[in-house]
């Protein structure tokens, strides 16, 4: 058995062990404006500015798709069988 002290944080991980979590089975859904879309789906029509969207995004940041609402983002990741993570 491993003791660890008080201070360490578990749960926590480094950018670089989240990117490399989970071989692409691991998602997140993070907030963006629309003018930010176009950034990360370069593919995507140009949008009226200021709209809230929501990008599933695998562990490593790399787009999977822009939504308009959280729950149609985490429906697409249950239908691509994507473990969700929170991120804080």
């Amino acid at each position: 058995m491993v003791s660890h002290g008080e201070n360490e944080n578990f749960g926590q991980l480094t950018d670089e062990q989240l990117a490399g979590l989970g071989g692409g089975q691991v998602a997140y859904v993070r907030t963006m404006q629309s003018e930010e879309v176009n950034r990360l789906f370069p593919q995507a029509p140009v949008m009226q500015p200021g709209m809230r969207l929501f990008a599933l995004l695998a562990a490593d940041g790399s787009p999977i798709a822009v939504t308009q609402s959280r729950d149609a983002a985490v429906a697409n990741a249950m239908e691509r069988e994507l473990e969700m993570v929170s991120l804080h």
